[in-house]
């Protein structure tokens, strides 16, 4: 549905993403101006800022600063997500530039924008020819997720189309945006800054090695041979970056060169980052803005922008933004790096003041249509059209409940297969399509092998897989360590020397469970064989849902060899620690193992349900079902559906919930615990928290969106606030299999039946 007019459509909050000063950078600058001038022009629109910090640094913001964000912490780009879905913002507005955001070439901004509920616009302060393959998947993302991208150049919208297929109309072209100031003579601000007498040529912004500042000082010689009274300055600070690594060891660099060049009287370097006004000051007492970047690959220029907008003669190497400059006749372009070029060129505009007149004119005049009101104008209406356009979720959708999606699937292994290879299952997809640059890992091996047991239809097939997955899983036990490896690159190169406690305790559970599954006499030999090797290993970790990972391989084990001594052992330990972690931890309003819930929860209970089976142990057994059957309560929603504890909820320490992103994981855990409970209890109220959870997949949930396709058996990575993450990761697909398995070979199951409400339809195609 859409929204009747867009005229209609009135924006009342924008959540502002970006970098604020203090922050001594060109980003944190324009941000500050984009907020000031869309309060300015919309006094009624409220504006909340979102301030990222780089690392190790803590600035002392001004009240304008909603909250700040830390470039690597994941936790404060969740926490941003939901301020920013509570304040009832109607768009977001991010302003992007490498290097400013955590992750592979800042993939953790794609965290927070896939977790908030408004449109969102994102201005591209640099669009890249040939991007990396880091940097390419972060703009794909961004162009997935954004109702608009903004680019200051048309040079940024060529580069788009041409090199990641951007759709013409979700691009929009807005200039920089520039001070709305009066076009006045150089005198009166070159006598405020002792420049009287001189005419001055003048570089300004963060001082860098990619500037071309050395460039100028090698042009000087033959500027002042011709022009005495010539004064290059050079205005700002170092690069806070540069000054990290090395000091001042640039600047005193260029000094040298111009004490070389005999030009030190003709070059004022003024070190600082100036507030605004003082700036733009200096900027009016210059003749020539000049701007000798090395690289062509900048496509907009906020310095270059200004000293058009204060009609100045530009004289610049020709990277993108002056180009285009150049175009509309307000930029003389040299060659880069040529010095003697940018000689000439400087001493023709000295030697007329005619000529050098009309240049500074004809920047001016150009100037008036990029004022920041009218850059404020801009993006207010571009906002107006994408709220205009954000589809209208339909209430009646949330009301599916589970029992109308009690139609059964049995597993099937075309999805499985599509990310399989010779070498395992691959971890994560674009979309459906394996994405090999993120490889293998043994967590999803285990899956997938565990799976193969499973599958009733073809056999044959699943057999053959099997043998795939299990031979990854011996390879990555690393007896030298007592330890799994976990993550391995494409080219089958393990990525470390053993990986984390889940995946130990993961790698335990499935080699247990082929002990006892497998269908294969060999298998089953080998497996027995690795579990003996291995499962002592785990009893020095620390992490509960290793034991209780663990802990249901053992089980499983025993299920096949009741005296197994090392699976009794495991099974004994391991539910001794749960029980006591739980007793431990709980509280009145807070029946739990730990202070918060987080991912694959519904195996703490179950582990700790079939432990207590083992061992006859009733306190045991009545403890951990009212354990799940909280979880229950927190994982059902107010429509009485199945809904996924949201990995936004990850280490908030007793707090109900929160329900996004819901991961098939969790639907998966809580189907296998229910039925475990059904079958030792024979309460059907399991065997209706085990149609919940499996209805989530078929589109029982809060969106009312199927996660699954099942005429593919293939699963989505993730329901978020307003859609689905369409990707299909190993993970995943896997979970909604085994979830299919469980609940088929449940119903199939003479001693679990049917509940008398329910109408099941088993789907084999």
């Amino acid at each position: 549905m859409m929204a009747a007019s867009d005229k209609a459509v009135s924006i009342k909050r924008v959540a502002l993403i970006g970098n604020s000063p203090p922050r001594l950078c060109g980003i944190a600058t324009f941000t500050r101006d984009v907020a000031q001038a869309l309060n300015a022009a919309f006094p009624d629109i409220a504006l909340d800022l979102y301030a990222m910090n780089d690392p190790g640094s803590a600035h002392k913001y001004g009240p304008e600063v909603t909250c700040s964000i830390d470039q690597d912490d994941l936790r404060d780009y969740l926490q941003a997500a939901r301020r920013i879905n509570e304040s009832g913002a109607d768009i977001v507005l991010v302003q992007h530039e490498y290097g400013i955001f955590g992750g592979p070439a800042g993939a953790l901004l794609l965290r927070l924008l896939d977790r908030v509920d408004a449109p969102v616009l994102v201005t591209l302060h640099t669009v890249l020819e040939t991007p990396n393959a880091d940097q390419r998947a972060v703009i794909e993302g961004l162009v997935r997720r954004a109702s608009k991208l903004i680019v200051m150049a048309e040079k940024g919208r060529d580069i788009l189309r041409r090199v990641h297929g951007v759709a013409n109309d979700k691009i929009a072209v807005v200039p920089h945006g520039v001070p709305d100031r009066a076009f006045e003579p150089s005198e009166p601000f070159k006598r405020r800054f002792g420049f009287a007498g001189h005419r001055v040529l003048l570089t300004f912004g963060l001082l860098s090695p990619n500037k071309g500042i050395e460039t100028m000082i090698r042009a000087l010689p033959t500027i002042v041979a011709a022009n005495p009274d010539v004064l290059y300055v050079v205005l700002g600070a170092t690069h806070p970056h540069l000054v990290a690594r090395e000091g001042e060891a640039y600047r005193e660099s260029l000094i040298a060169l111009a004490e070389a060049q005999g030009v030190s009287a003709n070059v004022r370097f003024i070190d600082g980052f100036l507030e605004q006004q003082t700036l733009l000051d200096y900027l009016q007492s210059s003749d020539i803005y000049v701007t000798p970047y090395l690289s062509e690959t900048q496509i907009t220029s906020g310095t270059l922008s200004y000293s058009v907008a204060l009609g100045k003669a530009v004289v610049s190497s020709p990277y993108w933004h002056a180009v285009e400059l150049a175009e509309q006749n307000v930029v003389t372009l040299v060659p880069f790096g040529d010095d003697a070029g940018f000689a000439s060129a400087i001493n023709n505009l000295l030697a007329d003041p005619d000529l050098l007149s009309q240049a500074g004119k004809r920047a001016y005049a150009l100037g008036r249509g990029m004022i920041w009101e009218k850059l404020a104008a801009s993006y207010l209406e571009i906002a107006r059209q994408a709220v205009a356009k954000k589809p209208v979720r339909l209430a009646q959708t949330r009301g599916l409940s589970a029992a109308a999606t009690r139609e059964l699937h049995r597993p099937r292994l075309e999805a499985i297969e599509g990310m399989s290879d010779g070498c395992g299952i691959i971890q994560h997809s674009i979309f459906a399509v394996p994405d090999r640059q993120h490889g293998y890992c043994v967590d999803d091996n285990c899956r997938a092998l565990m799976l193969m047991h499973r599958v009733d239809d073809h056999q044959v097939r699943a057999d053959e897989l099997a043998r795939i997955y299990a031979s990854f899983v011996q390879h990555a036990w690393n007896g030298s360590r007592g330890r799994f490896r976990n993550f391995m690159a494409f080219d089958r190169s393990w990525l470390e020397e053993e990986g984390s406690e889940d995946s130990f305790g993961r790698s335990v559970w499935t080699i247990g469970v082929t002990v006892a599954e497998a269908r294969q006499r060999d298998l089953r030999h080998w497996a027995l064989a690795l579990f003996d090797q291995v499962a002592a290993n785990s009893l020095d970790l620390n992490a509960p849902r290793t034991w209780a990972f663990a802990l249901l391989g053992a089980d499983a084990v025993l299920s096949a060899h009741p005296d197994h001594p090392i699976a009794r052992h495991l099974v004994t330990e391991y539910a001794g620690r749960l029980h006591a972690l739980l007793k431990r931890e709980r509280r009145d309003d807070w029946n739990w193992f730990e202070p918060s819930l987080a991912y694959d929860n519904a195996r703490l209970p179950e582990a700790l349900l079939r432990g207590a089976v083992f061992l006859g142990d009733d306190a045991m057994r009545a403890d951990a079902l009212a354990a799940f059957d909280w979880l229950d309560g927190m994982q059902t929603n107010e429509s009485d559906q199945f809904r996924a504890v949201g990995t936004d909820s990850f280490g908030r320490p007793y707090e109900k919930p929160l329900p996004f992103d819901q991961q098939p994981l969790e639907a998966w855990a809580t189907v296998d615990a229910a039925i475990y409970a059904h079958g030792i209890t024979g309460d059907d109220r399991w065997l209706e928290t085990a149609w919940r959870a499996y209805a989530w997949y078929l589109g029982a949930n809060d969106l009312g969106i199927p996660i699954a396709t099942p005429a593919t058996g293939g699963c989505y990575d993730g329901l978020m606030s307003d859609r689905v993450n369409l990707n299909q990761g190993a993970e995943s697909i896997l979970a909604y299999q085994f979830a299919c398995a469980t609940m088929t070979r449940a119903m199939a199951a003479r001693a679990v039946g049917t509940p008398k409400t329910a109408k099941t339809r088993l789907v084999t195609g």
